[in-house]
């Protein structure tokens, strides 16, 4: 069969199709009609109306066949040179980055609306600037005045950042393509950027692709470090499309409480280091400070005698920080109905270690009300709190305070026995430093250079016995 002439009816000229769809805001599914609720995500009203182009069967066939260029393949153990690293002047910043910006990268940071976000990249900005760096920073929320007022609320009014206020890409990219590009651009934030080669409002799930496409693009063919703030859903997630996550190099999420001092800049992904770093400040009236102690933040005041406390050295990458679990038992009349409640660590895992608690030593908490407490306001996600935890439950059912100078750590299993966690030594370091001078732990962990008096558990129910001095 002949390929249709560009006047034979059915031939569109090499044009693409528009076609109207319609693209949920908060998980990015498409659908080809407007409905209330989105049939992945079970949102209310996140369908917006796009126009996208496709392409015609006749169109893919002629225009996916030649035409490209060769690419160089080359080898697994082909030699690379580490990429270069800029020091933001901000050492906790350049902890969870790895080391510091990466020229030609770029990430995402996300975090809750005046948690911080660009008050951190602002002194960041302004650090570099004073070190020499040309530092371009865009903001699509704010005036150019009333960044520069924060500015100089924090003390970095005479930093020789260029400032601008704008939303169009197209507009920035042209800008900053003239002369030498930027060592580092920040754009605050990404759902207010607009592309003009799509159609579509700023913050749609088109436009945020688009724009997030074309300054990353800016940033690998420039060498510019480019820096997005992301706005986020009302449960803390990235809001926009999640391959907005997928096109960047690092994701770095700042988490926090407002009635709280301390902020903590924890990386969810990064291609140049490892996810398993945060950094630790304090909002005060000049900005954000680092924290070189986070230890010191959230162990409160504790005197002897306090029942349903207990010390627990958490591991944040590399960084042991020892934080305080409190816990409440209060036991109800017969008939009502018990409540557990949990800030700052996960309920189903409270569940599970009040079930092995029952089930395995015999302790009763079905007529009880149970409260667990992380002090600070920091949240634990290290498995190794399970022993910590249970401590702190014991004591507060049986009146027995934990000794004050001892830290708990160590992972429970369902059978009740006591598993031994990683980096024991390091946990055990940092306790050593703060004056710490007993510990009770797994039975499996060993170490001679802490100084501490250790005592091992291979069982939930031995340690339950030496909790109750059984």
């Amino acid at each position: 069969m002949s390929v249709p002439l560009p006047f034979q009816i059915g031939y569109d000229g090499g044009m693409a199709k528009l076609q109207k769809r319609y693209v949920c805001q908060a998980c990015g599914s498409v659908s080809h009609r407007w409905q209330g609720q989105c049939a992945d995500c079970a949102e209310w009203n996140t369908l917006v109306e796009e126009v996208a182009a496709t392409v015609t069967p006749f169109q893919a066939k002629h225009n996916l066949q030649g035409g490209g260029r060769t690419m160089t393949l080359v080898g697994l153990d082909a030699e690379i040179a580490l990429p270069e690293r800029m020091a933001s002047g901000i050492a906790e910043l350049d902890r969870a980055l790895g080391g510091g910006f990466v020229e030609g990268s770029a990430t995402l940071i996300g975090g809750d609306p005046g948690i911080g976000k660009s008050t951190l990249l602002l002194q960041a900005a302004a650090k570099m600037a004073l070190a020499g760096l040309r530092v371009a920073y865009v903001s699509g929320e704010e005036a150019a005045d009333q960044v520069r007022l924060r500015a100089r609320r924090l003390g970095l009014g005479h930093a020789p950042v260029q400032l601008a206020a704008a939303t169009s890409t197209r507009d920035i990219l042209t800008t900053l393509g003239q002369g030498q590009p930027p060592a580092l651009l920040v754009i605050d934030s990404i759902q207010t950027m607009h592309s003009d080669l799509i159609e579509g409002a700023p913050g749609t799930v088109s436009q945020v692709r688009a724009s997030a496409q074309e300054l990353i693009r800016f940033a690998k063919e420039r060498g510019t470090a480019v820096v997005l703030v992301g706005h986020v859903t009302k449960d803390g997630s990235i809001a926009g499309p999640r391959v907005l996550e997928h096109m960047v190099d690092t994701v770095l999420s700042f988490e926090g409480e407002r009635s709280h001092q301390y902020r903590i800049l924890r990386a969810i992904k990064n291609r140049f280091g490892g996810t398993d770093e945060i950094g630790v400040f304090a909002m005060v009236a000049e900005g954000l400070t680092e924290v070189g102690n986070p230890s010191a933040l959230f162990l409160t005041q504790r005197d002897e005698g306090v029942t349903g406390t207990t010390v627990f050295p958490a591991l944040e990458g590399t960084r042991p920080v020892l934080v305080e679990i409190q816990a409440l038992v209060v036991r109800l009349a017969s008939g009502a109905t018990p409540r557990r409640a949990v800030v700052g660590w996960d309920s189903g895992r409270l569940a599970m270690v009040l079930a092995v608690l029952e089930a395995r030593c015999g302790l009763s908490f079905s007529t009880s009300e149970v409260y667990l407490n992380i002090a600070g306001g920091y949240r634990v996600q290290d498995p190794a709190a399970d022993l910590a935890v249970a401590a702190a439950l014991i004591s507060a059912l049986s009146e027995r305070p934990v000794p004050a100078d001892a830290v708990v750590f160590g992972e429970l299993a369902l059978s009740g026995e006591v598993r031994p966690v990683a980096h024991g030594a390091l946990r055990l370091k940092e306790a050593g430093k703060l004056g710490f001078e007993r510990a009770l732990l797994p039975a499996a962990v060993q170490d001679d250079k802490s100084g501490l008096k250790l005592t091992g558990f291979r069982t939930l129910g031995s340690f339950v016995e030496h909790m109750l001095g059984r």
